[in-house]
């Protein structure tokens, strides 16, 4: 698949670096686009990038723990109030919820969506491998995909249940684009400045080039 660049060219991104996450896979895929990008977790860089790629790979808490740790979850929060572009990946995703229940343990998420992250209810943990998805009408992240691309997942926890609703009628409502293994999760979200996939984007070959650059077109 041959990429349009010339849109990219002069996106600043950061992928941002809190100890936890594909860094390095993200970034390649990310240059790939033609956006110009940087892993950091300088502060005045993370606020001031056009795009904002948060990673995540392990324990909710301990996700959550790196991310405060770097002050990303005051970055992600400051970043959304000002319509400042975020996007979370894997974990980076569910951290966006409002808890992660792990082994028993609840951990506070950051809130900007409700809904709980909790193990997969499937008869084989983790979900490992490829996965189609069903994203709604109108979505702009999965613009110019078929409806069979695949993507690459691995995960153990998920969210099973949507409940945000969009009270005033002149705002958009959350796009929610679903997969299934056992039962149905959510596997992306696109929501004014915040979008984010369970899946990994950077490993999902060409339909997950294809989707960044879609991201980074909204830039």
């Amino acid at each position: 698949m041959e990429l349009s660049t010339s849109s990219a060219a002069s996106k600043r991104v950061v992928v941002f670096d809190y100890g936890f996450g594909n860094v390095r896979s993200a970034e390649r895929a990310l240059a790939r686009t033609g956006a110009d990008v940087e892993i950091t977790r300088d502060f005045d860089k993370a606020m001031n990038a056009d795009g904002l790629l948060v990673p995540g790979v392990g324990a909710f808490a301990a996700c959550m723990k790196g991310l405060r740790d770097a002050r990303g979850d005051w970055i992600v929060g400051r970043r959304l109030a000002g319509g400042r572009p975020v996007m979370g990946i894997c974990v980076g995703m569910q951290i966006l919820f409002e808890r992660g229940i792990e082994h028993g343990v609840e951990t506070e998420g950051l809130d900007e969506w409700p809904g709980s992250v909790e193990p997969l209810q499937a008869d084989v943990v983790p979900h490992m491998g490829w996965n189609t998805v069903e994203a709604p009408a109108g979505s702009e992240l999965f613009a110019g995909l078929d409806d069979d691309a695949r993507f690459y997942f691995v995960h153990s926890y998920a969210v099973h249940d949507w409940s945000l609703e969009t009270a005033n009628p002149a705002l958009r409502a959350p796009l929610v684009t679903w997969s299934t293994h056992g039962k149905p999760f959510v596997a992306a979200v696109e929501n004014g400045a915040l979008w984010a996939t369970q899946f990994h984007p950077e490993k999902s070959g060409d339909a997950g080039a294809q989707l960044l650059t879609n991201w980074i077109g909204t830039l």
